[in-house]
């Protein structure tokens, strides 16, 4: 939700990150400036994905004082090197300087910090990056990748969110690479999923969003109540 107050509660409950999702989320960028600050009320890192690979998302969501950024369907080699020069200085990269946000609050040496104080996280999330997932995953600058498993899964053949063997399979051949390169694995999930994914190896996960989790916990008050209003007095809280 696209408000200052979800992200503030979203961060008050002992999250490691929050996301802001300005690609399939209805964030626009003067949106995600007031959620950044009320990110940063508690203690989990303020992230962005961005709505696609320029470099000018991925810039202006750093100014606003984000110290990680997911950004999606990044499929090759060349598109990662991309990704990564667009979040560092020169000359690791071609990051314009204007920390209009984040210097302010992270201090006058920002500039000097920011190109290993912040994350630049490539979404695998496509056959064509598995297919180049060893070069992604040793661009220099590349400490995390994160798993979109909707798109992955629809890349593949299979439906959204898939639990197929080969999918599985896939996910496992992403973690064993991950190790390979001392790059932590990362994945969208749900709470159902999540010690599976744990188990598989994945070390970061995004376990709901703030909508999701609103619905869910209306639709369980809801069944709750009706149920105490048939007799069953103890699902009442």
């Amino acid at each position: 939700m696209p408000t200052s107050m979800a992200a503030e509660a979203m961060a008050s409950v002992g999250l490691d990150y929050v996301c802001i999702d300005m690609q399939h989320g209805l964030v626009d960028y003067s949106d995600s400036v007031g959620m950044l600050q009320a990110i940063t009320t508690g203690s989990p890192t303020p992230t962005v994905r961005v709505p696609e690979n320029q470099a000018s998302h991925i810039g202006k969501a750093l100014d606003a004082g984000a110290m990680a950024v997911i950004v999606p369907m990044v499929n090759t080699i060349e598109q990662c090197q991309t990704a990564v020069a667009a979040a560092r200085y020169a000359p690791e990269g071609s990051r314009s300087f204007g920390p209009t946000r984040a210097a302010p609050v992270e201090g006058d040496d920002y500039w000097e910090r920011a190109n290993t104080d912040v994350a630049l996280i490539p979404m695998i999330e496509t056959v064509q990056a598995l297919e180049n997932l060893e070069g992604i995953l040793s661009v220099p600058g590349v400490e995390a990748i994160y798993v979109g498993p909707a798109d992955l899964s629809i890349s593949m053949g299979f439906q959204p969110r898939s639990n197929e063997p080969e999918f599985l399979a896939a996910l496992d051949r992403i973690v064993e690479a991950c190790a390979r390169n001392d790059v932590v694995p990362g994945m969208h999930t749900n709470v159902a999923l999540a010690q599976d994914r744990l188990e598989r190896g994945f070390r970061m996960l995004t376990i709901t969003a703030d909508l999701v989790a609103l619905r869910s916990r209306i639709a369980e008050d809801v069944a709750m109540v009706q149920r105490g209003q048939t007799g069953d007095t103890t699902a009442l809280d």
